[in-house]
C-alpha cells in the first residue's frame, strides 16, 4: 500500500511538472463514485430511447439498437472532477457528436449555440456546441471495454475529459457530461443545468480552476 502511494505521488509530481495536471487538483487511481439522488436501474433496454431535439432541421429518436449502430469512437481522456481529483489515461467508447453532424445525420441550425444534456430524473448539464464537437466530448457507452457501471451513467453517459498534452479551452470539468443521459436538446440561449445553478461554475474550465460562479 504505501508503495503503491509512492508511486501515485511520483506520479502527480511528474504530471504538475510536465503541466498535465490541472492546477488544484491531485491524482487517483480509482474511479470515485459522485452523484446527486438515486440511481436508475434498468431491467432491461427494449423501452430506453435517446432523443436529439431542439434547434435541428428534423428531431431524432433512437431506441438502443438503433443508437448503437451509429458512427463510434474509441478515445482515451484524462478525466478532472471538480472535487479536486484527476484520472488519467481512461479509455471510453461511443458516438461522436461531430460524426453524426459531418455524417448528415444530425443536421443543426445555425443559430444553435447550446446544448442541454437532458438525463433521468431532470437531470440537466450544459454546455456551448462548439465544446460537444471538440475532441474531448463522448457519448458514452463503454469503459475499458465493458458497459458503464449503474453508478458511472449505465447505459448511456455524457463524458467531458481532457486529450493529454493538450491545454484546450473546451477542457471542463466532468460533471459536464451527464450520467444516465436520455437526450440532447439544442437551443440559442444558455440555459444553467442543476449544477450551475447550485452554484457550480458555468463554464467549468479546467485550467482556469473555474470550479464556482465568482
Amino acid at each position: 500500500m504505501f508503495d503503491d502511494f509512492m508511486k501515485r505521488r511520483k506520479q502527480e509530481q511528474e504530471a504538475k511538472s510536465s503541466g498535465r495536471l490541472p492546477p488544484g487538483q491531485s491524482l487517483t487511481q480509482k474511479f470515485p463514485v459522485l452523484h446527486y439522488g438515486p440511481v436508475p436501474m434498468y431491467d432491461n433496454l427494449d423501452s430506453w430511447t435517446f432523443k436529439i431535439s431542439g434547434l435541428l432541421e428534423e428531431p431524432k429518436t433512437f431506441n438502443w439498437k438503433e443508437f448503437n449502430e451509429l458512427p463510434r469512437r474509441k478515445m482515451t481522456l484524462d478525466i478532472h472532477c471538480v472535487t479536486k481529483w484527476s484520472k488519467f489515461d481512461t479509455d471510453w467508447e461511443g458516438v461522436h457528436l461531430k460524426d453524426l453532424v459531418d455524417q448528415g445525420i444530425v443536421k443543426l441550425k445555425p443559430e444553435a449555440n447550446f446544448c442541454i444534456q437532458q438525463c433521468e430524473f431532470g437531470y440537466t448539464t450544459n454546455l456551448p456546441v462548439s465544446v460537444m464537437l471538440e475532441d474531448n466530448f463522448l457519448l458514452a457507452t463503454l469503459y475499458d471495454g465493458k458497459p458503464l457501471e449503474p453508478e458511472h451513467g449505465y447505459p448511456l453517459r455524457g463524458l467531458m475529459g481532457a486529450v493529454a498534452g493538450t491545454h484546450a479551452d473546451a477542457d471542463r470539468y466532468l460533471w459536464k457530461g451527464g450520467k444516465w443521459l436520455r437526450g440532447l436538446e439544442f437551443v440559442k440561449m444558455d440555459q444553467p443545468g442543476f449544477w450551475e445553478q447550485a452554484g457550480y461554475s458555468n463554464t467549468a474550465r479546467i485550467w482556469q480552476e473555474e470550479r464556482y460562479w465568482r
